[in-house]
């Protein structure tokens, strides 16, 4: 039985040219990048290849790339900094901010007595910016935390004018944007964000390292206190491994991104157009044309007509025939409970009834999908 593969927005297969690049600094660059002779010196080159690597391909300064663990601890400590160190009196968010945005939030304002304000959403699930503008409107200090990519339903932030609005209020502008590096090109130089984060397992990357941008001249201090690596910003002995792995994986994802997301766009399509014929009444959640654009390219999220009998058992049924999708982001995809995202999005008589989040990448092809649709008709 062949095993279909379609929750690439929780984790992708590593590239084997990764996991080649990988294995070669753990055998010959075994050394702590903090240490003065040869052997560490050889690791440190490798550290600061990587970030200058990583910062070129999204136009940065390498100084101001921070290697973390991945996207939660970034965006911990991002928040978490803003306030504590950066006198930030409010945050602004959204009610579907990934967890590690959502949660952090919460334990901070309860700390630290900062006010935070939920955006408004759009019918897509994306931030309605002009109220961010009314949000702005009193001058307090803030920051905005609003994520690029929704990782449940693919909806898109702009940005560029999200970022413009909070320079033009004097906000900082933090951005989780673990869906997109490596799936969107980023000119760091010419978007106005102050903290973007990334995560390698999300593009074919290892899992537990990531990085944060933070712009240059941004006051923020450490959330973990020891050494002085990361430029003091970040303590600990550096997974110098881990890094390379993830700046070979950025460096593979851009050199191949426009023929991926044609590739994963033709996908996408097909996908719509068997739903429509095998699964007449679906629906894409998130306002788009009806057919899945507007959506980032690689997520679809789909109600589909089922009962809510169905729903506790469908994730079950589908990995049985071999596939693998979600319901939603992996930390709550076991439970039946609706997800967040959802909850924002659908009315009372929808949320109950099974949706799927389908998330692809270049590994899959129509026959994948042909297998998804098939397995569905038996559920």
């Amino acid at each position: 039985m062949k095993k279909v593969y379609l929750d690439n927005a929780s984790t992708t297969a590593i590239h084997p040219e990764v996991i080649q690049e990988m294995t070669h600094v753990m055998a010959e660059n075994y050394g702590n990048p903090s240490s003065t002779h040869a052997i560490g010196r050889s690791a440190k080159v490798v550290l600061e290849t990587s970030r200058k690597a990583i910062a070129s391909l999204i136009n940065a300064e390498a100084r101001e790339i921070i290697f973390t663990s991945g996207g939660t601890e970034a965006n911990n400590w991002i928040i978490r900094s803003a306030v504590k160190d950066l006198k930030v009196q409010r945050i602004i968010s959204s009610r579907t901010e990934h967890h590690s945005v959502l949660n952090t939030v919460e334990a901070i304002s309860a700390e630290y007595g900062v006010a935070v304000d939920y955006v408004r959403l759009l019918p897509s699930g994306a931030a309605d910016l002009t109220h961010l503008v009314d949000l702005l409107s009193d001058n307090m200090p803030t920051l905005v935390s609003l994520m690029h990519v929704n990782n449940e339903t693919g909806a898109i932030l702009g940005i560029a004018r999200a970022g413009r609005i909070c320079r033009q209020a004097g906000a900082l502008f933090h951005t989780d944007a673990v869906q997109s590096v490596g799936k969107e090109r980023f000119d760091m130089q010419d978007l106005p964000v102050d903290f973007l984060v990334a995560s390698a397992h999300k593009f074919h990357g290892p899992k537990g390292v990531g990085f944060a941008f933070v712009r240059k001249n941004t006051a923020l201090r450490p959330m973990l206190y020891g050494g002085e690596q990361e430029k003091g910003q970040r303590a600990g002995t550096e997974a110098v491994h881990q890094v390379a792995g993830m700046a070979k994986a950025m460096q593979l994802s851009y050199g191949t991104l426009e023929k991926d997301r044609a590739h994963i766009t033709s996908l996408k399509n097909y996908l719509v157009e068997q739903l429509a014929i095998h699964q007449p009444g679906f629906k894409i959640n998130g306002h788009t044309n009806g057919d899945g654009t507007g959506l980032f390219y690689n997520i679809i999220n789909v109600l589909l007509p089922m009962g809510e009998d169905k729903t506790s058992m469908i994730l079950f049924h589908l990995d049985m025939k071999g596939i693998a999708v979600s319901r939603g982001s992996a930390c709550q995809s076991g439970s039946i409970k609706p997800s967040h995202v959802l909850k924002e999005l659908l009315p009372a008589d929808e949320i109950g009834k099974p949706s799927l989040r389908i998330s692809f990448s270049h590994y899959n092809d129509r026959e994948d999908i042909d297998l998804l649709i098939e397995a569905l008709k038996s559920v």
